[in-house]
């Protein structure tokens, strides 16, 4: 069985990271969607809500299940027996990130492969980052993310009632 880890923080999950893992479906038995817990960046959702908004996005794709981590992502991979490591790239700033972080983790575990899809073209510009922050603003980020991820980021920005 090939297994893949998608690692990320996912705050909040976007349309662009589900279509991804849609086609990561398509090349692996199972993906695993790996919410990092916190690390240095100051998130707007706990790693909990983090968690269970993606788990919901992706309810409808059995072969994919989230998972929470709080760990070196190549030991997560080895615990689950991943042979991949996935990750998005929109840029050349993301590959050049991406490109030093895919050496180290050769280097810590080499069985495990860095593979790397092209975002969609339709979602280049999103990231969860100008999600927040144009939410952060009024934008209504409706077409941008799962309609959960919409009201609870609506929620948060105390722009509607809780449900």
């Amino acid at each position: 069985m090939r297994i893949a880890v998608f690692p990320g923080g996912f705050d909040p999950v976007t349309n662009g990271h589900l279509d991804l893992v849609t086609r990561m479906t398509h090349l692996f038995d199972r993906v695993i969607v790996a919410v990092v817990k916190g690390r240095d960046k100051s998130g707007m959702f706990t790693w909990e809500e983090r968690v269970n908004m993606f788990a919901k996005a992706v309810e409808d794709l059995p072969q994919v299940e989230v998972e929470g981590f709080d760990e070196m992502t190549v030991e997560f991979a080895r615990r689950k027996g991943a042979v991949a490591l996935v990750r998005g790239i929109r840029a050349v700033s993301d590959f050049e990130a991406e490109f030093d972080m895919a050496l180290m983790n050769r280097k810590m575990a080499p069985h495990l492969e860095s593979v790397y899809l092209m975002a969609n073209q339709d979602f280049l510009y999103i990231s969860a980052s100008r999600i927040r922050e144009v939410s952060k603003l009024g934008y209504d980020v409706a077409d941008l993310v799962p309609p959960h991820v919409r009201s609870a980021l609506r929620e948060k920005l105390g722009l509607e009632p809780a449900q």
